[in-house]
């Protein structure tokens, strides 16, 4: 997949996450992910600092591992899948 050269985003891959077994469907989203990336104005006297942020795939929280461990419903008012952000 390519980034959006506008957004710099990549488009939505399609994964997801079943929150009733926490299983994930096969061939969604990306096994790897990388790139090149290089400061056009990057100066060696100068300190740099660069952040990166990484969308990961939808998972189950560990409520709803709980929830289905010991069969019972997750309340409404807690999400059951998270999209963890590095």
């Amino acid at each position: 997949m390519k980034p959006d050269a506008g957004t710099h985003r990549c488009p939505d891959n399609g994964a997801a996450v079943n929150t009733s077994n926490c299983s994930v469907p096969l061939n969604k989203g990306a096994a790897e992910l990388s790139t090149t990336w290089t400061d056009p104005a990057f100066e060696p006297a100068q300190r740099a600092f660069y952040y990166v942020r990484v969308i990961a795939n939808p998972s189950c929280r560990w409520n709803t591992y709980d929830a289905i461990a010991a069969q019972q419903a997750l309340p409404k008012s807690v999400p059951a899948a998270v999209q963890v952000q590095a």
